[in-house]
C-alpha cells in the first residue's frame, strides 16, 4: 500500500465536518500533522475540530487549499466543487477519504473492521465501548457519535483500531483488515452494484482480505454465501439460533429501551448482559460485538461492562425530548430494512401511535427500492415525508417524494422542513412517538418539533 503520508506536513480536508472525516482528522492531528479543513455548514463537529486547533474555512473556495501538500475529499463532494477542481489542477496529491482510511488501518496491528448493510455504526460503537471498558488504548473510526469518546472517533496509542467498513463504491476493499465483522448482506447502492450477486461478491473479497478472522452472521444466507469455501482464517458465526458459535439466550425485555440476556459461546454461557438500546436487531449487534471482542482478547466481564455502559450511538434511536407525553426520537435508518426494523421495534413499545417522518436519501435508492420503502413506512401509524435529499446525485430518475407518498395510505409530504414540523406539532397527540428517519439532515426536523413544543410551553 502506497504510504502517501510520508513527508507530508500540511493536509487539507474538503468537507472536514463529515462523520467519516472527523475521526481521521483526530488521528492525523494526534500524529503531529498540520491540518486545515473546509465545510459549507456550521455544525457541532466543526466546533470540536476548531477546539483541537485546526483552522476551518466555512464555505469552499479554491484558495482554501493553498500550501497543502495532501488534499482529502469525500465521495459526497461533487466534481464541480471549487476546492476539488483547484486540487486536481494543482498537481498536489489528492485522495478520496477511503484511501486515507485504508492507509491508516494499515498502520495498526489489529484492525477490526465492521461491515454489513445495516448496523455498522451501532456495532462499531458497541465494540469501541467494550474496549474502552477494559481500558484499552484504542483508536476508532465510527459513523456516529459515541458519548464515551465525545464524537465519532478517537486517536489512541495502542495497536488496535475499530473501523466502520462501508461497502459503498467498494470502499471497504481499500481497508487493511485483520478481523472482519459481517452483520448482514442486503440489496443497497444498486446504482453502483447493479444486483445482489455483485454485492455478495464484494463482501466475499472483503472477507478474503481479512488476515486472521471473520465474525459473520450465520443466520443470514447472503452473508454465509459470501464466505462459502474461504480458507486460511478463522470463521466465527453469530446469530439468533443455537446452531451458531455465538447466540443470545433468556432474553428479557424490561421497559422500552432495555433488554437483558445471556450470551452463549459454543454452548456455554459467556456472560450476562444488559443493553439500553431497543430492538432484536440490537441484541444481535451486541452478540456480534461480543464475539469480535472476545476474539481480540477482551474478557467476559469487559464485554458485559461495555455493553451495559453503551447507551446508543448518535442518531440511532436517539431521544431528543418528551413533551406532555409526546416522545421525539431521531434515527439514521435510510434503507427499507433498517426503517422496518426501527418501526417494528417502536410498535412494540406501547405508544398510542408511531409517527415516521422520513427524508428519502438519493434518487437512485428511492427509485430502485420504492415499493420496499412504501411497505416499510406503512408499518407506522402516521407517515410524513420530506422531499428527497439527492446528495451526490442528479435526479436522472425523475423521481419525487410525492411518488412514494402515493404508495402509502394516509401519507402526506411537504417540500420544506418547517412545514413538516408544523404539521407534526399540530397533529401529534399525548402518547405518540415521533421518529425522524434518514441519513441526511432530517434530524433538524426533530429539533424544530422540540422547539415548537418548548415555545408552546407544553
Amino acid at each position: 500500500m502506497e504510504d502517501f503520508l510520508t513527508g507530508k506536513k500540511h493536509i487539507h480536508f474538503i468537507g472536514i465536518g463529515g462523520s467519516g472525516m472527523y475521526p481521521l482528522a483526530q488521528i492525523l492531528h494526534s500524529k503531529g500533522f498540520y491540518l486545515t479543513g473546509s465545510d459549507n455548514n456550521e455544525t457541532e463537529t466543526l466546533e470540536l475540530i476548531r477546539k483541537m486547533g485546526i483552522p476551518v474555512f466555512l464555505g469552499q473556495r479554491a484558495e482554501n487549499i493553498d500550501n497543502a501538500d495532501l488534499i482529502v475529499y469525500t465521495a459526497a463532494i461533487m466534481d464541480d466543487n471549487p476546492e476539488l477542481i483547484a486540487a486536481r489542477k494543482s498537481g498536489v496529491k489528492t485522495i478520496e477519504r477511503a484511501d486515507l482510511l485504508g492507509l491508516i488501518t494499515d498502520k495498526y496491528k489489529n484492525s477490526v473492521c465492521v461491515s454489513g448493510t445495516h448496523g455498522k455504526t451501532t456495532t462499531s460503537a458497541m465494540l469501541t465501548q467494550i474496549f474502552l471498558s477494559e481500558h484499552s488504548d484504542i483508536s476508532a473510526v465510527i459513523g456516529g457519535k459515541l458519548k464515551a469518546i465525545g464524537g465519532s472517533g478517537i486517536a489512541g496509542d495502542g495497536d488496535t483500531i475499530i473501523c466502520e467498513a462501508c461497502e459503498f463504491l467498494d470502499h471497504f476493499l481499500k481497508l487493511s483488515v485483520d478481523v472482519a465483522v459481517v452483520l448482514n448482506v442486503d440489496e443497497d447502492h444498486l446504482d453502483y452494484f447493479k444486483n445482489l450477486d455483485n454485492i455478495i461478491s464484494s463482501f466475499r473479497k472483503f472477507c478474503d482480505n481479512a488476515s486472521r478472522a471473520i465474525v459473520i452472521n450465520g443466520d443470514d444466507a447472503n452473508s454465509m454465501k459470501a464466505v462459502n469455501g474461504l480458507t486460511g482464517k478463522d470463521i466465527i458465526t453469530f446469530g439468533k439460533k443455537p446452531g451458531n458459535q455465538w447466540y443470545p439466550e433468556n432474553i428479557i425485555r424490561s421497559g422500552r429501551l432495555e433488554s437483558s440476556f445471556s450470551i452463549i459461546h459454543n454452548g456455554e454461557k459467556f456472560c450476562d448482559v444488559v443493553i439500553h438500546v431497543p430492538g432484536e436487531h440490537n441484541i444481535l449487534n451486541a452478540v456480534a460485538a461480543a464475539a469480535a471482542a472476545c476474539y481480540c482478547g477482551i474478557t467476559p466481564d469487559g464485554v458485559a461492562k461495555g455493553l451495559n455502559e453503551f447507551k446508543g450511538a448518535g442518531r440511532r434511536f436517539e431521544k431528543y425530548g418528551e413533551y406532555k407525553g409526546i416522545t421525539i426520537v431521531d434515527d439514521y435508518g435510510h434503507h427499507p430494512a433498517e426503517i422496518a426494523a426501527t418501526l417494528k421495534t417502536a410498535k412494540k413499545m406501547n405508544y398510542k401511535r408511531v409517527w415516521a417522518v422520513h427524508q428519502p436519501f438519493t434518487y437512485s435508492r428511492t427509485f430502485t427500492l420504492m415499493d420496499d420503502f412504501a411497505q416499510a413506512l406503512s408499518i407506522a401509524d402516521k407517515t410524513v415525508l420530506t422531499e428527497i435529499m439527492g446528495s451526490r446525485e442528479k435526479n436522472i430518475y425523475n423521481v419525487f417524494a410525492e411518488d412514494l407518498c402515493e404508495k402509502i395510505q394516509g401519507c402526506v409530504w411537504f417540500p420544506e422542513f418547517e412545514q413538516v414540523a408544523d404539521y407534526v406539532f399540530q397533529n401529534a397527540e399525548e402518547g405518540d412517538l415521533i421518529i425522524t428517519l434518514g441519513c441526511g439532515d432530517v434530524y433538524k426536523v426533530a429539533r424544530m418539533i422540540c422547539k415548537k413544543f418548548e415555545e408552546a410551553g407544553k
